[in-house]
């Protein structure tokens, strides 16, 4: 048997760990190995938003969460964020933040309201004439 320097690529258990990164968690294991958002089978769209529910109670005993689950309801602290966003903040897979969403939602910690369709915005003609109307004042 040859004894090997730490950190060697022959090394058992090594692809687990990466020097600059830190020990690596793989997104099926901070999902539980789940890949829909729960049991209502929401699906949650890139620019859906996220906000903490307000009527959720404050509290800081987040047994129930886990560290990304907590990672999440900080950045939805801070402001309202779509979906994409928080993935980024969070620094996880949009699949996982999808997941751990829907655990927060059937939790009542968080809302989540979809966008507005495209159908349902005012005709850009009607907000050119009310623009130039406030111009005219």
């Amino acid at each position: 048997m040859i004894d090997m320097p730490p950190g060697r690529p022959g090394e058992p258990g090594i692809q687990w760990y990466d020097g600059e990164a830190g020990p690596l968690v793989r997104p099926y294991a901070m999902t539980g190995g789940r890949t829909q958002p729960g049991p209502s089978g929401v699906s949650f769209d890139l620019i859906a938003l996220v906000t903490l529910d307000p009527a959720a109670p404050a509290t800081d005993d987040d047994t129930l969460l886990g560290p990304e689950h907590r990672a999440l309801v900080d950045l939805c602290r801070l402001e309202t964020q779509s979906v994409a966003e928080l993935a980024a903040g969070a620094d996880l897979p949009v699949g996982v933040v999808r997941v751990l969403l829907g655990d927060l939602l059937e939790l009542g910690r968080v809302t989540v309201r979809r966008p507005v369709p495209p159908a349902q915005l005012p005709d850009e003609r009607l907000l050119r004439e009310v623009i130039e109307g406030l111009r005219a004042l």
